[in-house]
């Protein structure tokens, strides 16, 4: 027995031996003796030799004992003890056991056949490898099992039994035929202990297939009681076939074939692909994944090669696939060691990000790859285990970051889907609702006794009520009164409850500690108790029989104190608490909210936030209540609309950052906080589905909050952390704070703390890390010891905890993630795709499944993986494509509902803000990328918030005019950088409008809702700035700026834009908005930096430049007024530049402006003169430009032939002179007139008296400087009945020029006609027109209103021309824009710019200047336009044009315009022809005139049609 006898001495490993049973040799009873093997065997364990009736251990085992016949060469080690390999491997026959004692013969030795081998995952850390073996002629099988991992150093039982052919019960084999270390288990099971070795654990089981058909068992960890099971299911091993013996050694049967993991996981892959990317449900991706394993198994036995397989479906060279130790695939490489792959790819992970992150190609991923693997090599050749390479390696976070790592692939990019962008418009409108009106108030209740008791003391005392609490309770209230008279408090306590209470009391100078009352205040039949009183409640308070209460009458004496904690004291022994702390009755008059200063309740749901505020006090308790209390204000906003969900959302978010208590003295369970977060998401949940028009609200509301849930994923935060503390010997010290804070309370702080750890952990205990993270995250020190159960100490561990608690905890902040963090990426896409939480080991909850959501599109797991994949990708354009790719496949699923609609709109609030901080981190590579990538990540961009938008119509149009313009930068196209401009341009002014509508909606709620709750003034002021720049709107903003100056420099635009070009100097004034000013009389010479300017104001006196941000046209009114006036106009691209303007406010400059640019210099103050406007602007007799007020010439309307420079102004008479003077192809429309006068002579009508005096009096109120009266001066007018002449004469008028009369259509059309007219007179006194006639001096009372009246075409296009270039002066040069539609967008408010061109008078070859920005074209039907033609408008040095209104019978409607079908944009050869065709248009109209015009038309089916002109001025 020397074999034996040199194993005993290899160093004590036989204990590994307890399965050595009788040897068949020996054909005693009695066990093999130590002096059977000789002296030298001393250490072999008795114990090892003494299981009857079982064939040899060591053979078993796989032990080669030469000293014994019938133990043959085995395999190279028993149970872990490495002895030299011998082949072929050749076993004796597995016999059946002794019967009746009779020892069986030796039996010859036979060819071992391996029948299957399969393995499975535990858990993270752990794998089951499990063989069957049989031989040749014998119905026995050997099953073992192996554990390797962690579960192998743990007290492993296997939990089993048998089953029989076509029985599903388990049955118990004989004990002859169960291994050691079996006990029994209820009479229903076997419990067998695994055998230690060095690498794992092993159990053998033999099996008679002839009677039993499969082993089936759990494993359970006996140290906590933990189960693993087979995907919720017990694991089954088949043994047999219904008795069937194994085939004969001459024809075995094919061995299951071990296929290496990761070659199943591709061709499950693969046969998912091939049916469509569906998503399957738990049970049917175990069901796939079995039979991939079964499709590669069937094509090696056919005689495919593993390096065969590896090849096609990796497509890279085929590696050694035989499974290690570990249960990975291992190969050797070029060093001639064998290095599992999986270690391969961590190593590769960590000099990866030794070597900072960089972004490799293809090939240095390879090299790095094969680097880490020599590294390894080398390890392993100097002597390191594989096993000690894994421990050092493995943690569960270099694990999860790892997993990207393996084998180096070439990098993946998204293949997008043509999406159609119109597809995405999402024109939802809010819901319209009185939000200034509180909800219809219940019926009134019954009082209650105990309500009446307390009306009755109060009135019968007359006191001033300090406060008054009424407080359920278990079967019944609790009532606190405290009133004050003559400065002597009194407090009462009452209660409806049947039980006799006393009053256990004490009184508080803080509101929170007990202090010993004074004993003049103890009531009489009181007792003493320790620091405290008992006072008996008394029955009959308030005359009420069923109530009982009592009454501490401090007296003077309450001044010393600020609170009476109480709690109520049963006869019977039990106490009554406020929900587990005390009861406080407030001994001072709470102070009154600061008032709210200008609130107007048309501006928010008011009632709703007085509410809210109402209940702060019993929200700030904690969480739970919070949440259930902002459920209640959901349901009630949702009848209030947008402004009743602004309401809700100001509240969360103020809490959200800290700007409200989130715990004052509660304690409160996490599943209880769980379950009130679930419900508030449930009721946001039915708003999304419900509120279409206001998904913007609700998502910002579920941003404000975490996701919540039921059952015990709340719990598991209060009890997991035990469980960290207790597996990894962490008591005490922070730790123990932390798990007694998460005891009293959880928030989302929780999740910060636990990141913290986990970068503690990670750097290797560095507490940088640690307080690097907290600070990051807005969690200071000051937070941490603020809690109620505060966090003081720092974390000190030790290195031996390293592992085991990145383990712990990475898995622990996945149940906080679960709860707190809805918008966690990594979190909501696997609440979405479906997961699986693991129980904690040693804890007493189950494992968590989540099925995925159904009908989700079968591309979006793919897509979330790599997005998480490539989430930290320096690169940032192919994780933009994988990120909106997944919120457009996400998409279908947010519009359907359903009942996880909420998990699905966490998902799509994760992607957007993940969309949002790629942007940002992005910002510096992108700005040196070239133009056509940087516009290619702006669509994609535009494309992300087009997805967050309810109204997203005009992005959707500015996400086509993206997509388009790439390609042509790419393409290099003519004007590509002009055109890309435009298309930034109209982006940003719906950048400004989303802005704008965010803080309109949300600012008054969050100013009044902050002052009524106490909230920093600063948190209040920038509330709405906030929200805007957490939304991927910011992040776009952020990226056009980068873009701007590519595009300006591409299309050789410089920083400005000047508009009329005038070299002033005076001083800097910075406004808001242009219109802000229009009236004010700057008393030195003014150079406004106005933040906003639509293009109708007048400009101030005193004023000798304006500069703005803003896009208004070149022709649009203010236009105009400045090049008129002298007065220098320019636009400023450059935010850089405007802010150094800003910062000169108040300082003097001088400009001087080029041809597109602007110079300026401070200079002295001297060096400024003071204006000369000021004064006389409120004289009773202005003096200025004169002008004649025009008499009523007897006639109510005119035709064309009639117009006479008494009768009409230069609009009408200018195309009556024109007739016959123009070529064919310039059409020119049938017009009538109202002429001069007929506005005073139907004042003064006798039907229109009261009018009249209404016009004087309000006229006499303008005199005195009254200028709020304008508006109700333009009502009136609009009060004026027609005469009866005055309907005839223009009914004549109109059916003798051949325009239809709009009262042949009905009554109803002639209302409108004469409703449009009387606006023509009435914009007379338009804001606009009255500060610009005053400025010029020009008596408004004399000016008069002539109404030019024609068939409105209904115009593809409009177009102003102005024969002189009013940018530069040059006289041989047209200008002019167009617009898609009607005119009115050319000279009104209407922000954008229009195409513009020039043309020189030479050849009238058009030069595109820019294309359009503006967002909005003007349609409307078959109608008629009445135009303003006043008797002030073309005056020698001012220009009156576009001050007055022009009405159409029909209201206007607006159209977003989309540039990228439109023909002129788009079809170069149209666009020349037109824009030719207006410039010969301007010139011949300028010939016909003999004076530079300004000319207005429109384009029909490619005909020009010219409406008005007038000299240019």
């Amino acid at each position: 027995m020397d074999g034996l006898t040199a194993i005993a001495k290899s160093g004590g490993a036989l204990t590994s031996l307890q399965a050595l049973v009788r040897h068949p040799c020996n054909s005693s009873s009695q066990p093999l003796q130590p002096s059977f093997l000789g002296s030298g065997c001393g250490s072999l364990p008795a114990a090892a030799l003494t299981t009857p009736g079982r064939a040899c251990g060591a053979c078993l085992a796989g032990a080669s004992l030469p000293s014994c016949t019938l133990l043959s060469s085995c395999s190279s080690s028993i149970t872990g003890l490495q002895l030299p390999q011998a082949a072929p491997v050749r076993r004796r026959a597995l016999a059946a056991p002794p019967r009746s004692g009779v020892t069986r013969a030796a039996a010859a030795v036979t060819q071992e056949v391996e029948e299957m081998s399969r393995q499975f995952a535990l858990d993270n850390e752990s794998d089951l490898r499990v063989r069957i073996v049989g031989e040749e002629g014998s119905t026995w099988k050997r099953c073992e099992l192996r554990v390797s991992g962690r579960l192998a150093g743990v007290p492993l039982v296997l939990h089993w039994a048998i089953t029989k052919p076509g029985r599903p019960t388990w049955y118990l084999p004989a004990e002859a035929q169960r291994p050691a270390n079996t006990r029994e288990y209820k009479k229903r099971a076997l419990q067998t202990t695994f055998n230690k070795i060095d690498d794992g654990a092993i159990l053998i089981i033999d099996v008679d297939a002839a009677q039993n058909d499969a082993i089936e068992f759990t494993l359970k960890d006996d140290s906590c009681n933990a189960w693993f099971k087979n995907r919720g299911s017990n694991f089954r091993v088949e043994v047999g076939k219904g008795g069937a013996a194994a085939p004969p050694a001459a024809s075995p049967a094919p061995a299951a074939v071990d296929i290496p993991k990761e070659l199943v996981d591709i061709q499950s892959y693969l046969r998912w692909e091939r049916a469509g990317k569906q998503t399957y449900s738990y049970e049917q991706q175990e069901a796939e994944y079995r039979a991939a394993r079964e499709e590669l198994e069937a094509q090696v036995r056919s005689g495919a090669t593993l390096e065969e397989l590896r090849q096609r479906l990796k497509g890279g060279p085929a590696t050694n696939g035989a499974a290690s130790g570990n249960g990975a695939g291992a190969s050797q490489g070029a060093g001639g060691v064998a290095v599992p792959e999986d270690l391969v790819g961590i190593q590769a992970y960590l000099r990866w990000e030794r070597g900072g992150k960089k972004n490799y190609s293809p090939e240095e991923q390879q090299r790095e790859y094969e680097a880490a693997r020599a590294e390894l090599q080398a390890a392993v050749a100097g002597g390191a285990s594989v096993a000690s390479l894994r421990a050092q390696l493995q943690a569960p976070k270099k694990e999860a970051q790892a997993a990207a790592a393996q084998k180096p692939q070439s990098r993946v990019h998204i293949e997008r889907k043509q999406w159609d962008p119109a597809q995405l418009i999402n024109a939802h409108t809010a819901t319209a609702h009185s939000p200034g009106t509180a909800p219809p108030a219940p019926a009134p209740k019954e009082p209650t006794p105990l309500e009446l008791a307390a009306d009755v003391v109060m009135g019968a005392d007359g006191a001033t009520v300090v406060s008054r609490q009424v407080i359920p309770v278990d079967g019944g209230a609790v009532l606190v009164l405290v009133t004050e008279e003559g400065g002597e408090v009194t407090v009462h306590v009452a209660t409806d409850l049947r039980e006799p209470l006393a009053l256990h009391w004490a009184v508080s100078r803080k509101g929170q500690e007990w202090g010993k009352p004074p004993s003049s205040v103890v009531p009489e039949g009181s007792a003493e108790v320790g620091g405290s009183v008992e006072t008996p409640l008394a029955r009959g308070w308030g005359g009420q029989d069923s109530v009982q209460a009592a009454h501490v009458a401090l007296g003077r004496d309450a001044g010393g104190f600020a609170a009476l904690p109480f709690v109520l004291h049963a006869a019977a022994g039990w106490w009554l608490k406020n929900g587990g702390k005390d009861f406080v009755a407030p001994l001072k008059k709470a102070p009154p909210p600061p008032p709210a200063a200008d609130v107007d309740a048309s501006k928010m749901a008011k009632w709703l936030v007085d509410e809210i505020a109402d209940c702060e006090r019993e929200a700030e308790k904690s969480f739970m209540h919070r949440f259930n209390l902002a459920a209640g204000f959901a349901e009630k906003a949702r009848d209030a609309g947008s402004l009743g969900l602004a309401a809700v959302f100001v509240w969360l978010r103020y809490c959200q950052t800290r700007q409200l208590n989130w715990n004052v003295n509660y304690n409160v369970k996490p599943r209880e906080i769980s379950a009130a977060q679930n419900r508030l998401t449930d009721v946001l949940e039915g708003l999304y589905a419900t509120l279409p028009g206001e998904r913007e609200l609700v998502r910002l509301a579920l941003s404000a909050i975490g996701r919540g849930g039921e059952g015990d994923v709340g719990q598991r935060i209060r009890d997991e952390i035990l469980v960290v503390q207790q597996n990894n010997n962490a008591k005490g010290g922070m730790l123990e704070e932390w798990h007694q804070k998460l005891h009293n309370n959880t928030s989302p702080d929780d999740v910060v703390i636990c990141q913290a750890l986990l970068d503690y952990l990670a750097a290797d205990l560095d507490l940088g890390a640690y307080w690097a993270r907290l600070e990051a995250e807005g969690v200071s020190r000051e937070r941490l010891a603020s809690y109620d159960r505060p966090i003081v100490s720092e974390p000190r561990l030790k290195p031996e905890q390293k592992e085991g608690l990145i383990r712990d905890l990475g898995a622990y902040l996945k149940t906080l993630k679960a709860v707190h963090s809805g918008a966690d990426l990594e979190s909501a896409a696997a609440a979405v795709l479906g997961y699986k939480l693991d129980a904690m080991r040693g804890g007493q909850h189950g494992d968590i499944h989540v099925e995925p959501v159904p009908g989700l599109a079968p591309e979006l797991p793919d897509l979330l993986d790599f997005v998480l994949e490539h989430i930290n990708d320096a690169e940032p354009l192919p994780l933009l494509l994988g990120l909106v790719e997944a919120r457009r496949e996400l998409r279908p699923a947010l519009q359907a509902g359903g009942d996880r609609l909420k998990d699905c709109v966490y998902l799509d609030l994760a992607l957007d803000s993940a969309v949002r901080t790629t942007v940002e981190r992005s910002l510096a590579a992108v700005a040196a990328a070239p133009a056509a990538d940087q516009m290619g990540l702006a669509a994609l961009v535009v494309e992300n918030l087009c997805l967050s938008l309810d109204d997203n119509e005009e992005l959707v149009f500015c996400l086509k005019a993206w997509m388009a313009a790439a390609p042509a930068c790419r393409a290099n196209e003519p004007h590509w950088a002009l055109r890309a401009k435009a298309v930034m341009d109209r982006t940003r002014l719906a950048l400004a409008d989303i802005a704008e509508r965010t803080a309109a909606l949300l600012q008054p709620t969050a100013t009044y809702m902050g002052h009524r709750l106490g909230v920093a003034s600063w948190a209040v002021d920038i509330f709405s700035e906030e929200v805007i720049r957490m939304g991927s709107a910011a992040a776009l903003s952020q990226l056009l700026a980068r873009l701007d100056p590519v595009l300006r420099a591409a299309a050789d635009l410089g920083a400005w834009q000047v508009i009329s070009p005038v070299a002033v100097a005076g001083v800097v004034r910075c406004v808001d908005s242009l219109g802000d000013v229009q009236d004010v009389v700057y008393d030195e010479a003014t150079i406004l930096v106005a933040g906003h300017v639509s293009g109708e104001e007048e400009i101030p006196d005193g004023a000798v430049a304006v500069l703005t941000p803003d896009m208004p046209d070149v022709l649009s009114h203010v236009s105009v007024r400045a090049r008129n006036g002298k007065i220098c106009f320019a636009t400023c691209f450059d935010e850089g530049v405007l802010a150094e303007l800003r910062a000169l406010d108040g300082r003097a400059l001088r400009l001087e402006p080029a041809a597109e640019d602007l110079k300026y210099t401070p200079i002295e103050a001297a060096e400024v003169q003071h204006s000369a406007a000021g004064g006389g602007a409120d004289d009773d007799v202005p003096s200025g430009l004169s002008i004649t007020k025009k008499a009523w010439a007897g006639k109510y309307a005119i035709p064309a032939d009639d117009f006479t420079p008494d009768l009409v102004g230069a609009k009408s008479r200018n195309l009556a002179d024109l007739r016959g003077r123009l070529p064919d192809w310039i059409h020119l429309p049938t017009s009538v007139a109202i002429p001069f006068g007929t506005f005073d002579q139907v004042l003064a009508a006798p039907q229109n008296r009261a009018v009249a005096a209404e016009v004087k009096a309000l006229q006499a109120a303008l005199k005195a400087g009254q200028h709020e009266k304008l508006a109700e001066l333009r009502s009136a007018v609009l009060e004026l009945a027609a005469p009866e002449a005055l309907v005839t004469e223009l009914r004549a008028a109109f059916q003798g020029a051949g325009l239809p009369w709009p009262g042949e259509q009905g009554e109803e059309r002639w209302e409108a006609a004469w409703r449009a007219i009387k606006k023509v007179w009435a914009s007379k006194w338009n804001e606009r027109a009255f500060f610009s006639c005053r400025k010029a001096r020009i008596n408004h009372d004399d000016l008069s209103m002539a109404v030019l009246c024609q068939q409105v075409i209904r115009a593809d296009y409009a177009y102003v021309i102005h024969t002189t270039n009013p940018s530069t002066g040059d006289a041989s040069e047209i200008y002019a824009e167009v617009v898609r539609g009607l005119g009115e967008t050319l000279v009104g408010a209407y922000p954008g710019r229009a195409l513009s061109f020039a043309a020189s008078k030479s050849d009238l070859a058009p030069r595109v200047l820019g294309f359009p920005s503006k967002r909005v074209g003007l349609f409307c039907p078959d109608t008629l336009i009445f135009r303003s033609d006043s008797n002030g408008e073309d005056l020698e040095g001012y220009a009156g044009a576009g001050l007055y209104d022009s009405i159409t019978m029909d209201p206007e409607q607006e159209e977003k315009v989309d540039y990228s079908v439109d023909k002129l944009l788009n079809d170069t050869s149209f666009q020349k022809d037109v824009l030719t065709r207006i410039a010969q248009l301007g010139d011949a109209v300028e010939k016909a005139l003999k004076s530079p015009q300004d000319i207005e038309g429109v384009v029909k089916d490619g005909k020009l049609y010219m409406v008005q002109t007038r000299p240019q001025m």
